[in-house]
């Protein structure tokens, strides 16, 4: 029994053989949203990582630049302390190492003995030797190509000669 203006629901769906109302849900541009998702996601990962890359590159090339440097100060110092005959300044440039082995009036007495340096050119650093070429020129005109070799003070960090070798 209906009533009157009371609606009737549907009736129910049919049996086997039912055809959609469509054929398949749209895919319309799917794939493109995923590979354009993907793309972008890459892009900012390279990005991200190649920032990071250029970052540790440059860090590590100040680094060295100020390491070696500070070696070099370290060696100009001691051989300038040489050249101007100040044997207890250059002793002081020692490491620990050297200054055990050998006590201030010891040292005096062997390099000045040695043939006094007029000029000297400090080279660039080597750091898997932690070393450093040295060009000298005695008063005499003979020249030397010297190796000083270096370490680290633990206490201060600074850099200290710790021996020179032809």
């Amino acid at each position: 029994m209906t009533l009157i203006g009371e609606q009737q629901p549907p009736p129910p769906p049919q049996g086997p053989g039912v055809v959609p109302p469509f054929p398949a849900p749209p895919v319309e541009g799917r794939g493109r949203r995923l590979g354009m998702g993907f793309g972008i996601g890459v892009t900012v990962l390279v990005l991200a990582c190649g920032g990071g890359v250029a970052a540790s590159v440059g860090l590590v090339t100040v680094m060295g630049s100020a390491l070696s440097e500070q070696a070099e100060v370290v060696v100009g110092d001691y051989f300038h302390a040489l050249k101007d005959r100040e044997w207890s300044e250059a002793y002081d440039q020692l490491c620990e190492k050297a200054r055990k082995a050998e006590d201030e009036s010891e040292f005096t007495r062997r390099v000045s003995a040695e043939e006094q340096i007029a000029t000297y050119d400090v080279g660039d650093v080597e750091f898997v030797e932690l070393s450093t070429p040295v060009n000298v020129t005695y008063t005499n005109g003979d020249t030397a190509e010297l190796v000083a070799y270096l370490e680290q003070n633990h206490g201060t960090g600074a850099f200290e000669v710790c021996s020179v070798e032809e």
